[in-house]
């Protein structure tokens, strides 16, 4: 069945952009099942009818797109959120909130369809039994290759921009995915430390003062295998200092 799409924008020309992008989609089939011109009208319409997809806009009048994907999350069964704007500098702040994609305007057919996909992906991991235990590896792709990464290798996944970092002691990979589905199925593993980052449990060998160039002093942890430190947010640090078997 072809995916059904809510399309947000407070332009009229790039709603029927959007539609016609979306009747010439084929893998996969995609079709506008409904359009809107601000938050509170989109809102309204998934309040009533199932969307498998929201394609948003970000500056709209009124809420925005960003405060429409927080409350889209809470509905019984939210759409999977992609964003479609002409400013590219909301991408950090739209896959902290757990967008699956981020399209910048004028928005091609091809990457419009590699969106969509993504959210099918996305879609499917989330249906799986609960049952079902998740598998002991990431399956990375790079290039010409496919690789199988055991999570017991993982040192820290970060996310960074449309991508999520997975490092290892000996390298660096990129994964396309969301750092809060993998924080959902491997939390027993995985430590939150700052809303970009998750590590490994059992690598953590040290909490210590650290100076950020933006946030000032605070705190960073230190791995088995790497020399780098990564700041812990003041959220977090709690769960950190647990996580070492510090008194409270």
């Amino acid at each position: 069945m072809a995916l059904q799409v809510l399309v947000v924008d407070d332009e009229p020309l790039a709603r029927a952009r959007l539609r016609a992008l979306l009747a010439d989609c084929r893998e996969p089939e995609a079709v506008a099942a409904a359009e809107a011109g601000t938050a509170a009208q989109a809102l309204a319409l998934a309040q009533h009818q199932r969307f498998d997809v929201a394609l948003l806009d970000i500056h709209m009048p009124g809420a925005d797109g960003m405060q429409l994907a927080c409350a889209l999350r809470a509905l019984p069964e939210p759409p999977r959120v992609v964003f479609v704007t002409a400013h590219a500098e909301h991408a950090v702040r739209a896959f902290e909130i757990d967008a699956v994609d981020y399209l910048t305007k004028p928005v091609r057919l091809e990457r419009l369809q590699a969106a969509l996909q993504k959210t099918q992906r996305v879609a499917q991991l989330r249906s799986a039994p609960e049952h079902d235990s998740a598998p002991d590896w990431l399956l990375i792709t790079e290039r010409h290759r496919t690789l199988r990464v055991p999570l017991a290798e993982v040192l820290y996944l970060k996310a960074e921009l449309k991508y999520i970092t997975v490092r290892t002691a000996d390298a660096s990979h990129l994964l396309d995915g969301s750092l809060n589905q993998l924080e959902e199925r491997h939390g027993g593993r995985f430590l939150r430390i700052h809303r970009s980052t998750l590590v490994a449990r059992n690598a953590i060998r040290a909490l210590v003062r650290h100076q950020d160039p933006d946030e000032g002093e605070g705190w960073a942890v230190q791995l088995a295998g790497l020399d780098e430190a990564l700041p812990v947010s003041r959220r977090q640090l709690a769960a950190v200092r647990a996580a070492l078997g510090e008194p409270r």
